[in-house]
């Protein structure tokens, strides 16, 4: 395979990782307004870079905690983008795609990685889980979505 193939092939990946973090960016604008009216006690975020890395975080200066936390959920936001551009072109491009995704990126969250992190999961309640399941729709969509005429194929 020439160097432009690969290239190429690499093209859905890359583009899907830009809008993963884009999404995650977007998901945060939600999550302000669910946190600021109550809806949600603490973002999913926050609970895992405090107890992951508990000594790191406390190092950051108050003030710069927040934008510490939206770095790293961009990252991971555009780790869950690029593997969305794995997927085949086929899924991809279906209408469901992006909102099934999300969804299944939240669940994958919530029965695997919180668990094997240990974090406590209190009961949330209906609201809250209805929030952060929206936002992971949202996430889903805007992954999904391909502002380019090629559309990632």
């Amino acid at each position: 395979m020439n160097d432009q193939a690969k290239d190429a092939g690499r093209q859905p990946i890359v583009r899907a990782a830009a809008r993963g973090a884009i999404a995650s960016m977007a998901m945060s604008g939600l999550r302000q307004l669910t946190t600021s009216l109550g809806l949600v006690a603490q973002t999913p975020p926050e609970a895992v870079i405090k107890k992951t890395a508990p000594e790191a975080f406390h190092r950051v200066p108050v003030e710069r905690r927040p934008a510490v936390v939206e770095a790293v959920h961009w990252l991971y936001g555009a780790g869950g983008g690029a593997f969305f551009g794995m997927l085949p072109q086929a899924v991809r491009t279906r209408p469901w795609a992006g909102p099934l995704y999300g969804v299944l990126f939240w669940a994958g969250f919530e029965m695997a990685i919180a668990p094997v992190l240990g974090l406590p999961r209190k009961p949330e309640t209906g609201v809250e889980r209805l929030a952060l399941l929206a936002d992971h729709i949202l996430y889903g969509a805007v992954v999904a979505a391909s502002p380019w005429p090629h559309r990632d194929r």
